[in-house]
């Protein structure tokens, strides 16, 4: 990982100066660096000893940043990772257009790497990626989501890019197209699983742990996994109230709807889904070689679900 902070820092470089402020504002905002992490384990897993991984690890981690920036200004959001948003720092045209340069200098690094199935891996995931960003929007504010519409959005959105890491790791050892699907899994499931967490914690984090604002998925009309739940197992009154809350967001409500949330265990519901997905991510774990790097992966779903950050 220390690699791939280097190669992150050399890419970074920009002559243009606000491109760079930006951008290493994001980069170095405290990001938990999964993504990337899964490029390396996965790579290693399957015995590689190149430093390809080094590169695709950070082409990663400069297209979820890409994503963090257009995200905050379309979520209008003012803290991540108890910072300020670059957003709010800098001004929404200044976070779209540095987002737009780190997707231009990832798919500038992909190519140095030579390899058409990895350009085809992150094209693939990139272009999912946007398809699930339109798909959350048309989503806001509507209460009649249903929880594979919701799930559709976090394979989209989140999952996508954690399947890809995994992938990328069997591709630059030229593994099998049955360890590549396995690793794909892995990652789908843990990026799956990593998400419902973090629509957990929305509703019981600590502020000062999770670098957010507890309400802000409510504030903005996402109809989460927790808020579905309340609709389905709540009683009437519980109902009419998420339903109106996800209609109109805001947080006016939030006291309330949290006390719903309570009542109906919908956080115990969402993490138990969590834990589900986590499973299926072990399982596909089990085609790797047995070693410390399969092992990490293994530890990696476990924290994916228990984390409280």
């Amino acid at each position: 990982m220390t690699a791939v902070d280097g190669v992150i820092r050399a890419r970074l470089h920009s002559e243009v100066v606000l491109v760079r402020q930006v951008a290493e504002y994001i980069i170095h905002s405290g990001g938990k660096r999964l993504r990337p992490a899964l490029v390396i384990l996965s790579a290693r897993a399957l015995g590689y000893e190149g430093r390809h991984h080094h590169e695709l690890a950070a082409v990663v981690e400069f297209i979820h940043t890409a994503t963090l920036l257009h995200d905050d200004v379309v979520d209008a959001s003012n803290l991540r990772r108890g910072r300020e948003t670059a957003n709010a720092l800098f001004g929404n045209a200044a976070s779209v257009l540095v987002g737009d340069f780190l997707y231009s200098r990832a798919f500038q690094m992909m190519v140095s790497v030579e390899n058409m199935h990895v350009m085809e891996i992150l094209a693939d995931a990139t272009n999912t990626i946007a398809e699930g960003e339109v798909l959350q929007l048309m989503n806001c504010h509507d209460p009649d989501v249903t929880i594979d519409g919701y799930l559709r959005v976090i394979r989209y959105k989140t999952a996508k890019l954690f399947e890809a890491s995994g992938r990328l790791g069997a591709i630059v050892n030229g593994a099998s197209p049955e360890i590549e699907a396995a690793l794909g899994r892995y990652g789908m499931h843990l990026g799956t699983a990593f998400q419902l967490v973090d629509d957990v914690l929305d509703y019981s984090g600590d502020k000062a742990q999770t670098g957010k604002n507890v309400g802000d998925d409510l504030a903005e009309g996402k109809p989460t996994l927790p808020l579905l739940h309340v609709m389905r197992q709540g009683n009437a009154e519980q109902a009419d109230a998420v339903r109106h809350a996800i209609e109109h967001g805001g947080q006016d409500q939030f006291d309330t709807i949290l006390q719903a949330i309570q009542e109906t265990g919908a956080l115990d519901y969402t993490r138990q889904c969590a834990r589900d997905e986590a499973g299926l991510a072990i399982a596909a774990a089990e085609y790797l070689p047995d070693g410390v790097y399969k092992d990490a992966l293994l530890e990696l779903a476990t924290f994916a679900v228990n984390r409280d950050f």
